[in-house]
């Protein structure tokens, strides 16, 4: 074996060694190489040499402990979102998530490190540069439920924290705000107004966010009494042209419907665009309502009925958390559930379009 693994060494380009070539000279997983590297006790003697000796063999030990070892810190710390430049500075939950990071690490004292992650290799060069050690920790936004990168993160040694989760069981430390209250209360309020074909147009079903909204509207209509219907339900991407495609699609199954929930504000003015094109009036035949309570809400004519969900604290949020996870340092034990956790309320703002 290390006869085989030598040649492959010799051969290597001047990269630095990874985790996972660690791992795999160790014969072990890469959460027991991190777990060794940053000094946890939870590792048996015999993994614990293993990883021993497969970092001195590949040189992993000065590049990768040396920050552990000296106990510094960068003072960096990196947002990532895994969508485009596009999608990230036009729309306004991103804008407000990022004011929040970046205002509570000012104050801090911190510098923020913007990362956009879109491909499989984009992936893997950001974990490569985790790995060198040169953020304290990272923050995640916009995860869909097949994403392993928390998980990466995590078996770096690096604290983490996410905006929103991937799951209800999620293991990684997040801040959400109430996903399945937000999609109740608009229900709620549309069936208050005398509504009973209410529509929904939610956001890709592989994101918790997107399933709990859902869920939210689903749970609406039963207390309101109105059946269920999947002809009123339609699946979109969060995007305004998202929002124009499934409102086409729902007034080509269900013409008569009469109210939509929208699970963003971006998706609810491109069905507006949709439902007046199309010879229906807002509020009159048809009442609109999204989320966020964002300027798309406020600036639409007419302006937008929206459930709040506070972002800009859920992004100063996750940012103090973060924050004090990096200075209880990787010895630290795992934070009580509610400290890892934290859900923040929604609330319905009613305007002219419900």
């Amino acid at each position: 074996m290390h006869e085989g693994s030598s040649r492959v060494v010799s051969g290597r380009r001047n990269d630095r060694p990874t985790l996972e070539e660690v791992a795999a000279l160790a014969g072990v997983g890469r959460g027991t190489v991190s777990r060794v590297i940053n000094g946890s006790p939870r590792v048996s003697e015999q993994a614990r040499d293993a990883v021993a000796r497969a970092v001195a063999e590949l040189g992993y030990v000065p590049n990768q402990a040396a920050r552990a070892l000296a106990g510094s810190r960068t003072d960096a710390v990196a947002l990532v979102i895994p969508e485009t430049e596009a999608r990230v500075f036009s729309e306004p939950y991103f804008l407000d998530l990022i004011r929040g990071v970046s205002a509570e690490l000012a104050e801090a004292d911190k510098q923020l490190l913007l990362t956009l992650v879109r491909t499989e290799a984009e992936r893997q060069r950001f974990e490569h540069y985790l790995a060198a050690q040169r953020v304290d920790g990272v923050l995640l936004a916009s995860v869909h439920g097949d994403d392993p990168l928390p998980d990466r993160i995590a078996e770096l040694g690096l604290p983490v924290v996410m905006n929103g989760r991937r799951s209800e069981a999620e293991p990684v430390a997040y801040v959400d705000s109430d996903n399945i209250g937000a999609g109740r209360a608009a229900v709620a309020h549309l069936a208050g107004r005398g509504r009973s074909r209410i529509a929904t147009i939610s956001g890709p079903l592989d994101m918790y966010v997107a399933r709990a909204r859902l869920g939210g509207y689903r749970a609406g209509l039963a207390e309101a009494g109105i059946a269920p219907d999947e002809s009123l339900v339609a699946t979109a991407d969060f995007t305004e042209e998202g929002g124009r495609r499934a409102m086409r699609e729902l007034l080509e199954r269900t013409p008569g419907l009469d109210a939509v929930f929208a699970a963003s504000d971006v998706m609810a003015a491109g069905a507006r665009g949709v439902l007046r094109e199309a010879g229906r009036r807002i509020p009159e035949d048809v009442a609109l309502v999204g989320v966020d309570d964002s300027a798309v809400a406020r600036l639409m004519d007419p302006p937008l009925t929206s459930v709040r969900q506070p972002i800009e604290e859920m992004g100063r949020t996750m940012t103090r958390l973060l924050l004090q996870k990096v200075a209880e340092g990787p010895g630290a034990g795992p934070a009580a559930g509610e400290e890892q956790r934290r859900v923040l309320p929604t609330e319905l703002i009613v305007r002219d379009s419900s």
